[in-house]
């Protein structure tokens, strides 16, 4: 049996994009087990493998770990990317929770009613510009550090610069007044482990597409 975590999900970004953008970046490789249909998600409740009936789902050092922050936060103790004390951790939770919020916005962006998506997009902009990527500047502004939190890579700049790729496939002139995210973001795209995640043929998954919509609510049952 492979010492590798395994990651169940769907062929998908969904909730586990975050967590294979942080295992690729600690450079741990993984094996991904995608659920096809519905009766893939149906066996792993019925066999015990999901705490909460919900994926996303890893296998790692024995156990089976659900719920996206505590893999995250996991991951990220296990291979030295979560502070060197309490009160740097308490800082990376911090950014690392602002990431979410505003990624939440972009992630749920497809369910969106046809109706109402402008109107969605417009305001998911109107928050990454004034509110979000301004409050993340204004932090690397203060210390003129390299990283977030204690001048090392955190999983905070891993979560941020994943974020800043999908604002820049959002509206590419999003980032333009961000001097210093663009920086933070180059910095990270070119280390060695990340620059390899974000080459073609990766485990990387693309942007959702109407077709993977579709596939993901059948197998989810979402209706």
């Amino acid at each position: 049996m492979s010492g590798k975590p395994i990651l169940h999900y769907f062929n998908g970004r969904g909730r586990m994009e975050c967590i294979r953008w942080l295992l690729a970046a600690a450079g741990v490789e993984f094996e991904e087990k995608f659920m096809e249909k519905p009766e893939d998600l149906d066996k792993l409740r019925n066999d015990g493998s999901l705490m909460f009936q919900q994926v996303p789902m890893v296998e790692i050092d024995g156990m089976k770990l659900v719920q996206t922050r505590a893999i995250l936060n996991y991951v990220a103790t296990k291979y030295n990317l979560y502070g060197k004390d309490m009160k740097e951790r308490a800082l990376i939770d911090m950014y690392s929770e602002g990431v979410v919020d505003l990624g939440e916005m972009i992630l749920l962006l497809p369910l969106c009613p046809p109706d109402q998506k402008d109107a969605k997009i417009t305001q998911i902009k109107e928050s990454t510009t004034n509110r979000y990527l301004p409050a993340f500047e204004k932090v690397l502004k203060s210390h003129g550090q390299d990283y977030l939190v204690g001048n090392k890579l955190s999983k905070a700049d891993i979560h941020l610069v994943e974020l800043l790729y999908y604002v820049e496939e959002l509206d590419p002139s999003l980032l333009a007044n961000f001097p210093l995210l663009k920086g933070l973001k180059t910095r990270v795209s070119n280390l060695p482990a990340v620059k390899k995640f974000l080459q073609p043929g990766s485990q990387r998954k693309p942007p959702m597409d109407e077709k993977g919509l579709e596939e993901a609510k059948r197998i989810f049952r979402i209706k």
